[in-house]
């Protein structure tokens, strides 16, 4: 696994509950090291132990850990890059959910050896979706339905979502979109922020 997807949950387990929690964490998994470097690659099994160790020193599901992380990383102003690397999938949510299919290929261009899930959206029928995701590890549907909260809000759009049971070996989110402009949502900017 790539160590950007190993640091983005330590991170959050930090910034969210604390460095103590962390600590935790890492002893309770075992880590033999203080911190996830970001460029560097970890055996799968290492993000395993922590998700678990985390599960475990939080008393918490990995479900509803894993869409807080998803909701963290596209709303954190530290994690702007992820924020703005998804608000150029369109101008309104709708937009950007035709384009989920083309995040991997985007993201490849900024870090050519990451691993990204695989994204399939399905029309239901007249504003509803359902978005089959594919990832090497089980839980990135629940990321993604943090992911996607979050870039509702972002977008200003006002959406149910649900996870749906697995099928043919990807996780499933149901997606209604009742209003594309519920409220104002949050500006963005095609240029990158001046220094």
């Amino acid at each position: 696994m790539h160590g950007l997807v190993n640091r983005a949950l330590q991170e959050f387990l930090k910034e969210t509950y604390g460095p103590d929690v962390w600590a935790a964490v890492r002893d309770q998994a075992a880590l033999p090291f203080d911190e996830f470097e970001s460029m560097l690659h970890y055996d799968d099994a290492l993000t395993t132990l922590t998700l678990d160790a985390a599960c475990n020193v939080m008393h918490r599901d990995a479900a509803s850990l894993l869409e807080d992380l998803g909701t963290w990383l596209v709303s954190n102003p530290a994690q702007e890059p992820i924020r703005r690397l998804l608000r150029f999938g369109g101008v309104n949510f709708l937009d950007f959910l035709q384009s989920l299919e083309e995040l991997p290929g985007r993201a490849r261009m900024a870090l050519p050896d990451l691993e990204m899930p695989e994204f399939a959206l399905r029309v239901d029928r007249p504003g509803q979706f359902l978005l089959d995701v594919r990832w090497g590890l089980p839980g990135i549907g629940s990321v993604m339905l943090g992911a996607l909260r979050g870039m509702a809000d972002d977008y200003g759009a006002l959406v149910l979502l649900e996870p749906e049971p697995p099928t043919d070996g990807a996780e499933v989110l149901r997606i209604e979109l009742l209003q594309s402009q519920f409220t104002e949502g949050r500006s963005f900017d095609l240029r990158a922020p001046q220094a």
